[in-house]
């Protein structure tokens, strides 16, 4: 392990959240919750204010509704988090050739490889550059972590949070680490801490001095082996850069093992539509779905099904996930649901299967029936019925009188919108109009900071004194 802490893990603050706090004046400070409204909707993102009454990411939205009934409820706009976590990731790319997303929010940087830092000193100075950095372009804020490893800088953005930076001391780690619950390492959820605590084992200081060979009596070869290097602050691994992906996936561990069926279902059916999204961020598509799963007693389940082409459908890969779960007993618990697609192409092929088959539905009832005159074909085409416009809670609109606003809410014919920017200082007027107003239109995501295309990276610069060791309120 490096002797210097020039790992650096950066997690944005309660990401999707924060950013419709930004764009929405309105908002600041209260309570607001992203994710699927419908009645199988889970929250993606809660804010802090959110939090506090006992709102999680995962959570169903019918829960996290009785629980904060006043809060703001908005569906995702993805785009403009996407818009967001590319500024983020120049900013990183400025620092080093080596960075890992781990998601649209989430990296791990080797300061030391691009030689933007080499001691603690250097390291903890570009920390508070690049929060500067994030805020000024970006109008948001995210944690740090700084250490010898990987582990150890995650665990320390974690410490950090919300809006901090925590610097852990290459030889300072075990101390850390050792009274601290068995929680705090990765991978441990409630299960394992119960099965430890019933063992006697509470802190990562007892799981040290268990020894690997009780560990892997107690959870197994893999799972023991690992919790005891972990113990141990002992972490080897490199930060990769993102490479030329041969799959997407993505998954959840979940903090209490899942055993409602219909729940499962749900979960499956929200990360297949999150592996889409990626699927699609990277302009790919793919031939073969994948469902992973590991319950109760944490072994691991995979099953797959390749299309007859490759596809970027939400619909399709939800229907093959879908398929995937029946075929896996999930009676006792699960604690961890993946979906990936691979097998990645840079076309889709679906569309062109499904025009193949309706011409050839069209063909067959053409032969089936009596074609008639043309006249009569032309009378029985039924007269096109309006299609009426959706507006989904938070998403942008324009009307040509009162400008740039967001959907608050819609129903029984009317949708009501909030006027308002990301650089306005007060909350904006509330109106509402006719679904089908023809003044109002869907609009694209403003900025959240006014001209920030204009900034360049790294023009802010670190504080002259640096604490050792900051953390966030």
């Amino acid at each position: 392990m490096r002797t210097a802490p020039t790992i650096l893990h950066l997690d944005m603050d309660a990401f999707y959240a924060s950013a419709e706090q930004a764009a929405k004046p309105s908002l600041r400070g209260k309570a607001v919750v992203v994710g699927g409204l419908g009645p199988r909707g889970v929250v993606a993102t809660a804010s802090y204010e959110a939090r506090k009454f006992g709102v999680h990411s995962a959570m169903p939205m019918g829960q996290a509704r009785r629980l904060a009934p006043h809060a703001a409820y908005l569906v995702p706009r993805f785009r403009l988090y996407r818009e967001i976590s590319e500024q983020v990731m120049e900013l990183l790319g400025a620092l080093s050739p080596l960075v890992e997303p781990l998601s649209l929010d989430e990296a791990f940087v080797d300061l030391e490889a691009g030689e933007a830092a080499w001691d603690a000193a250097s390291a903890e100075a570009v920390g508070w550059r690049l929060r500067a950095d994030i805020r000024r372009v970006t109008g948001l804020t995210g944690s740090v972590g700084l250490a010898a490893s990987k582990m150890l800088a995650k665990i320390g953005s974690e410490e950090a949070k919300p809006d901090g930076l925590v610097l852990i001391r290459p030889g300072t780690e075990r101390a850390l680490l050792g009274p601290r619950s068995v929680r705090i390492l990765p991978g441990v959820g409630p299960a394992t801490a119960d099965h430890l605590r019933r063992a006697g084992i509470q802190t990562v200081e007892e799981i040290a001095g268990a020894g690997e060979d009780e560990l892997v009596r107690l959870l197994g070869k893999a799972h023991g082996s690992h919790l005891y290097e972990m113990a141990l602050a002992r972490d080897e691994r490199p930060v990769v850069a993102e490479r030329d992906s041969k799959s997407v996936s993505v998954e959840d561990t979940y903090d209490v093992d899942i055993h409602d069926r219909v729940r499962v279902r749900m979960e499956v059916r929200r990360l297949a539509g999150r592996c889409v999204e990626r699927l699609r961020a990277a302009e790919r598509s793919g031939r073969t779905v994948v469902l992973k799963v590991r319950r109760y007693d944490f072994s691991t389940l995979t099953r797959s099904e390749t299309l007859r082409g490759p596809t970027d459908d939400p619909g399709v890969v939800r229907e093959a996930a879908a398929r995937l779960l029946e075929g896996v007993d999930t009676t006792g618990g699960v604690r961890l649901l993946g979906v990936g697609v691979s097998g990645l192409a840079d076309f889709t092929q679906e569309d062109l299967f499904a025009q193949f088959a309706a011409a050839e539905e069209a063909a067959a009832e053409e032969l089936e029936g009596d074609a008639g005159s043309v006249e009569s074909v032309e009378a029985a085409e039924p007269e096109p019925t309006p299609v009426e416009r959706k507006w989904l809670a938070g998403h942008d609109v324009r009307h040509a009188e009162f400008g740039a606003g967001w959907v608050q809410g819609s129903g029984l014919g009317r949708v009501t919108v909030r006027f308002e920017t990301p650089y306005a200082e007060v909350p904006g007027r509330v109106r509402t109009f006719r679904v089908d107003d023809p003044e109002l239109e869907p609009a694209e995501p403003l900025p959240l900071v006014e001209g920030a295309e204009e900034a360049q990276v790294g023009s802010s610069s670190a504080p002259a004194t640096l604490p050792n060791v900051t953390s966030g309120d």
